[in-house]
């Protein structure tokens, strides 16, 4: 519960600075993905929030999941599906990931010794690494046994 005031605060502080009202449809959103604690798309999340809030609109929580987005409070992640994923942010975040190319599932993952060797052959060619993501596409599980029950 304290989470989920603190980044109504901090969002409702952005809104504040950007001359933007506070409503209750982009609360709802903020709540929706803070309960929700996970990857989720804008569809998914529509008809999540349409099923207790019928008047919600589609456009309404795209604009607010793109206002969360810049404010920083959730990330846009794209993993060149052509579906973007949100998610709440977290300080010194992951973003390493399993994408199953079949039902589109995600799953993070984290290897410290693969970022670290990255990062180290980065410094060395002199890059300056601002954020980092692993991504790993193939088939989840339940893909894997659902496909071979089909051929």
């Amino acid at each position: 519960m304290q989470m989920k005031q603190q980044v109504k605060e901090q969002f409702n502080h952005f809104l504040s600075r950007k001359n933007l009202k506070t409503t209750l449809q982009r609360n709802l959103v903020v709540d929706a993905m803070v309960e929700l604690d996970r990857h989720t798309h804008v569809d998914e999340l529509y008809l999540l929030l349409r099923a207790k809030h019928p008047y919600i609109g589609h456009a309404t929580v795209y604009r607010a999941l793109r206002l969360l987005a810049e404010s920083g409070l959730v990330r846009e992640i794209n993993l060149g599906d052509g579906i973007t994923r949100y998610r709440l942010a977290r300080q010194g975040e992951r973003r390493d990931y399993l994408v199953c190319s079949d039902c589109g599932g995600v799953t993070e993952f984290e290897n410290g010794l693969v970022e670290k060797e990255q990062l180290k052959r980065a410094h060395s060619l002199g890059f300056m690494v601002e954020s980092f993501k692993i991504e790993l596409k193939g088939l989840c599980r339940h893909c894997q046994g659902r496909n071979s029950r089909t051929h």
